[in-house]
């Protein structure tokens, strides 16, 4: 057969928009939360993509398929994987943002419910303490503490006062936490 005919194993799929399937889906009939520095960091990306590395690769790409032979040509064939990379993020980018739900947590700034937004202390059984903060699903980093506001244990802390006992379910089984401490940013400061 000839090779114009094949696919990479590692290619297949590219082109189709169900690529991000990897990625944290949204719950059914839920809302996209995110933060007002999570959207602008999300909106800064897709601007970067599309005005500035998408047109970057699409004029190597060009350059690269007047010099001829295209099947044996790293330029021109790194150039399309990078362009479909580019069109799959821009298109995820863009359907994020479009159900995006801005939500600013500065708004409970000093209250002691925890909602979306919210950097919470709590302790475990155990006594161990732990600090996270629940950010969006497209937003959060667990490197840095931040947990997606359908996880777990947010769901568990989300509507939760300090001092309240609750029930974490794990697949080890039910632990008891107690929520210690909640905080949001101050009212126009830049956070996270």
């Amino acid at each position: 057969m000839n090779k114009a005919f094949t696919r990479e194993r590692d290619d297949a799929g590219d082109d189709d928009d169900g690529a991000d399937a990897g990625l944290p889906p949204l719950p059914a009939g839920g809302k996209n939360y995110i933060t007002p520095q999570g959207y602008a960091r999300l909106r800064t990306e897709l601007l970067a993509l599309m005005d500035d590395e998408r047109p970057k690769v699409v004029e190597t790409v060009h350059w690269a398929a007047k010099n001829g032979d295209r099947s044996e040509n790293g330029d021109y064939l790194y150039g399309k994987k990078r362009l479909r990379e580019i069109d799959r993020r821009i298109r995820f980018l863009t359907k994020r943002l479009e159900i995006a739900e801005v939500t600013d947590p500065s708004v409970h700034h000093g209250g002691e419910q925890v909602f979306f937004g919210a950097t919470v202390t709590y302790a475990d059984e155990d006594g161990a303490e732990r600090t996270v903060t629940i950010k969006g699903i497209d937003e959060s980093e667990s490197s840095a503490g931040e947990v997606s506001w359908i996880s777990p244990i947010a769901r568990t802390l989300l509507r939760a006062r300090v001092g309240d006992v609750l029930q974490l379910v794990t697949p080890a089984g039910p632990h008891e936490i107690e929520v210690l401490e909640v905080s949001y940013p101050a009212p126009g400061v830049a956070g996270g």
